[in-house]
């Protein structure tokens, strides 16, 4: 009997552990489900932060190489079909689909939404109608990298000539074709020259000299001496929402001849040289270890943002492998220590500037 009501007790005392492990892992699971929300809500708006004031006030740019090529190769094979698809539309649109992530599942939607844009079968406002923060991410990659896809007129290397119309990338790469170089994603690493603060720029490590290109057509707003950048260039976009940082140029050759505040630079000109010039603040010397390129891009939704506290700069690894799908390439000016372009562009965008100057 003691036998039978002992066998009992351990069926019973199995049938209670056995409900309380149902009900543990039941818990678990609404409380993994709940924080699953919480992430997926929270991996919606991490690159959001705030949008107070009808202004953007950070963006983490985190789209991929990867990324960028497929959504530019989608745009230039649609451009003047019937469905064409825009590249900053079908990244903001993968942005908002994924959280600001640009994994492989990632390219998977990208992928599978072009096609069906491509095909006709729906809309990029079909597509997004439901997606909170699709505006966001539309505005905050056209800030990015909006100017760098269009149309315009490029010298016909045969004949000399005349132009050929193109539609495609219009940006360039930083540094001039076939000058050597290396590079690796630096973005945020800690700098204690001054003081301790982070790394918001990409270095491209090269040889003194090596000619620096525009990368986007825009007007020089900034030219001389700086303490941390040595002799830079800071070049604004014409839409005022990008401004380009070219730092540690060339010890008493930095710029291209002819460049000062004002000056208005086309996509591909060049524009100085690099070297090793900063951390000084006396002018004119090489205080930094490494000759390389600095290069910068901060975004400005706001007057606000241009300086101070408020300034968003982005992580330009992945957009310099991209750029480098076009190149410029300069050549020697006799004589001198000056190198030029091999052959020039027309940017509608300049023009667009120069006559609204004229206007004025």
């Amino acid at each position: 009997m003691d036998k039978m009501r002992k066998e009992g007790y351990l069926r019973y005392l199995k049938k209670g552990i056995l409900m309380e492990c149902v009900l543990v892992v039941a818990f678990a699971a609404i409380v993994m489900g709940k924080r699953g929300e919480i992430l997926a809500e929270n991996s919606s708006s991490a690159n959001v932060l705030s949008i107070e004031n009808d202004y953007i006030k950070w963006v983490d740019f985190t789209v991929s190489y990867e990324a960028l090529c497929k959504a530019y190769d989608w745009d230039v094979k649609t451009h003047d079909s019937e469905h064409e698809i825009n590249w900053v539309e079908l990244l903001a649109y993968t942005a908002a689909k994924t959280g600001g992530d640009f994994g492989k599942d990632a390219l998977k939607i990208m992928e599978k939404a072009a096609e069906k844009l491509s095909a006709g079968e729906t809309t990029m406002a079909e597509l997004t109608k439901e997606l909170k923060y699709y505006a966001y991410y539309r505005e905050a990659y056209d800030a990015a990298i909006g100017g760098l896809v269009g149309e315009y007129w490029e010298e016909d290397p045969e004949e000399r000539a005349g132009y050929i119309k193109k539609y495609g990338l219009k940006g360039y790469f930083p540094l001039a074709r076939g000058f050597d170089y290396n590079h690796y994603d630096d973005f945020g690493a800690g700098r204690s020259y001054g003081y301790k603060r982070r790394h918001l720029g990409h270095d491209m490590m090269g040889l003194v000299g090596t000619p620096i290109i525009a990368v986007e057509s825009g007007v020089v707003t900034a030219l001389g001496w700086n303490q941390y950048g040595g002799w830079r260039i800071g070049i604004s976009s014409f839409d005022g929402k990008r401004y380009y940082y070219y730092a540690h140029l060339r010890q008493n050759y930095p710029y291209a001849e002819g460049l000062e505040e004002g000056s208005v630079v086309t996509a591909g000109d060049v524009i100085g040289y690099m070297g090793h010039t900063g951390y000084s603040a006396k002018e004119n010397v090489n205080n930094i270890d490494v000759v390389h390129l600095h290069w910068g891009l901060q975004l400005i939704f706001d007057e606000s943002q241009k300086e101070g506290n408020n300034e968003i700069w982005i992580d330009l690894y992945p957009l310099t492998r991209f750029l480098a799908k076009h190149t410029q390439a300069a050549m020697k000016v006799e004589g001198t220590k000056e190198w030029v372009r091999t052959n020039g562009i027309k940017d509608p965008a300049v023009e667009e500037y120069e006559t609204g100057q004229e206007i004025q």
